[in-house]
Parts: structure tokens; C-alpha cells; sequence
């Protein structure tokens, strides 16, 4: 199965093991990270599922749509590397992504 490592906003890091099917907003929820709040439930209209993405995997996600980026905008800890967990499908091609669950706002 999949892995994903997700590092907290403590910084500890935690690899965990990933469905089909599921966003990965859905795992870091499903696994028990309550600090990525996904207020929404992953419609992509609230920005509380904000994460860092490790640069090593940022060119093999889907292209950010503009609704997501209106989203990432609006928070004061957007870099580069930020995305929404809620919009990055996790698939097999992601196996080993790391993320880092962004400030809250």
C-alpha cells in the first residue's frame, strides 16, 4: 500500500499508509491528525486543508485550479510548495509524498 508521511505542526513526522481512492486530505483526517481541521470536507471552498508539499514531488501533482489558488491566497503562510490536501488525489505515483501541515490561519 501507498505511504504518506505527514509532518505535524510540532514537527513530528508520521508515515502512514494510504487507500485507493482517497485525497490526501481524507488520509491525513482518517489517521487521526486532528490539527488539519478540513473544516469544508474537502469541497475546496475553506483553506483549512493547507499543506507544504515536500519539492521533490510538487512536478508530479495535478495542475492547481484557480478556485484552489483564490483558496492558498488568502493565507499567510502560502509558499511554493502549498496546496490544499483536499484537491491532490493520492495515487500509487505518490507513494513516498511527504506533506507538512501548514499554520493555522
Amino acid at each position: 500500500m501507498p505511504k504518506l508521511t505527514v509532518v505535524n505542526r510540532a514537527g513530528e513526522e508520521s508515515t502512514i499508509d494510504v487507500a485507493d481512492g482517497l485525497t490526501v486530505m481524507e488520509a491525513i483526517r482518517d489517521n487521526g491528525f486532528d490539527e488539519l481541521l478540513a473544516l469544508c470536507g474537502g469541497c475546496c471552498s475553506c483553506a483549512t486543508c493547507h499543506v507544504h508539499v515536500d519539492p521533490a514531488f510538487v512536478g508530479q501533482l495535478p495542475a492547481m485550479s484557480e478556485d484552489e489558488n483564490d483558496l492558498l491566497d488568502s493565507s499567510d503562510h502560502r509558499d511554493e510548495t502549498s496546496r490544499l490536501s483536499c484537491q491532490l488525489a493520492f495515487t500509487a505515483d505518490l507513494d513516498g509524498l511527504r506533506v507538512t501541515i501548514a499554520p493555522e490561519d
